[in-house]
């Protein structure tokens, strides 16, 4: 399993679903990097950093939400060890972004050494695996040949394949229940018994909570990391986890 050591406090945020119809969403996460400059060891975002990704190719001519969070990204980056986690809106994160930006990529999944102990670090989209549909369109576009075919394209027909994909999955998910759409309690139980890990944490879900189960007498912990939205709910939600020496704690973004 791949590893990665960290010493001091560090930050975790994922589900921020940043792109050009979140301007207050962005503003928020501006602040939170530059908070994490100053009272982070290290920051990692595991997964749907942003709304949708299609291909590192769009960085050479950003749009202005996007070439903002970038400059925000690279200076943080420059400032504290930065992780970029691919989630399944924006799996086709790679190298490309990871070296402009300073920043390096998260394994799939990352048992991070922390100073609390050993925490798994997911996106948490394998886990629910009662969405049968969604299983199989995940296995599809982490094919490489599917993302090498798609890369070909150009960016307005990436864009446009993007935007169908999105509605026909927003339309699907309003026929599937929460049950099915959240983690699968045997698949979560599965991972503690094959890393022997006692805690995990993953976002995707947007459930944020912390977890206590018992898996064959171990006490274990899931951790699930909220989303982010400042532009269409009323009151804004969002936050991240800090993992330091005392453990692992919660920050609501309104309460910051």
């Amino acid at each position: 399993m791949n590893k990665i050591s960290l010493s001091g406090p560090i930050w975790l945020a994922s589900d921020l679903h940043l792109g050009p119809a979140t301007p207050a969403t962005s503003e928020a996460f501006l602040a939170f990097l530059q908070a994490a400059q100053e009272e982070a060891a290290a920051l990692l975002l595991p997964g749907d950093i942003f709304d949708a990704w299609i291909g590192d190719d769009v960085i050479r001519a950003a749009p202005p939400w996007l070439a903002t969070a970038l400059t925000a990204l690279r200076g943080t980056a420059a400032r504290i060890p930065v992780w970029l986690g691919r989630g399944n809106r924006d799996f086709l994160i790679g190298e490309e972004l990871a070296t402009a930006l300073g920043a390096r990529l998260l394994p799939e999944p990352a048992l991070l050494e922390t100073d609390f102990g050993p925490v798994l670090l997911t996106h948490g989209d394998e886990f629910c695996t009662d969405d049968a549909a969604y299983q199989q369109f995940r296995q599809m576009v982490r094919n490489p040949q599917w993302q090498a075919e798609f890369l070909a394209k150009t960016i307005p027909e990436r864009l446009a394949m993007a935007q169908q994909a999105r509605g026909e999955s927003q339309a699907a998910n309003q026929a599937k229940s929460m049950e099915i759409m959240d983690v699968n309690a045997a698949a979560i139980e599965g991972i503690f018994r094959d890393t022997g890990v006692r805690v995990l944490v993953h976002g995707h879900t947007h459930r944020p909570a912390r977890h206590v189960l018992d898996v064959d007498g171990r006490k274990c912990e899931r951790w699930v990391l909220p989303d982010w939205d400042c532009d269409h709910v009323t009151p804004p939600r969002g936050g991240w986890l800090v993992i330091d020496r005392d453990g692992l704690q919660f920050y609501d973004l309104e309460a910051s």
